[in-house]
């Protein structure tokens, strides 16, 4: 794995990024979709950047509803995509999630 794919859990629901858990993208949003979400999502992050240096507060705002739309629209933020009925553990420390295990094996190899 290159230090630019990020580490997946095994059922594919989570990247582990600095011991936490972040819910991937819906898996079944078709890609044209996907794509013009996640441009979205970046024109919105740099939004983000730009309205911070300008110290403009509403547009920071603006730019971070942008930012939370898009990532409702991948399946990041909101209702999660899964329809198994199990619980989502997005910012949890690994550690404390049923994913421990999986994760310490890693850690150790």
């Amino acid at each position: 794995m290159s230090s630019s794919t990020p580490l997946t859990t095994p059922d594919g629901r989570y990247i582990v990024v600095r011991g936490r858990l972040w819910r991937c993208t819906n898996p079944e949003l078709p890609e044209s979709q996907r794509q013009e979400w996640v441009q979205q999502l970046m024109r919105a992050r740099r939004g983000v950047a730009q309205a911070k240096r300008a110290d403009d507060p509403q547009a920071e705002r603006e730019a971070r509803d942008r930012v939370d739309e898009a990532k409702r629209a991948l399946g990041e933020r909101g209702p999660v995509w899964w329809r198994d009925g199990a619980p989502d553990y997005t910012q949890y420390k690994v550690q404390n999630t049923p994913y421990a295990d999986w994760y310490a094996e890693l850690e150790t190899t």
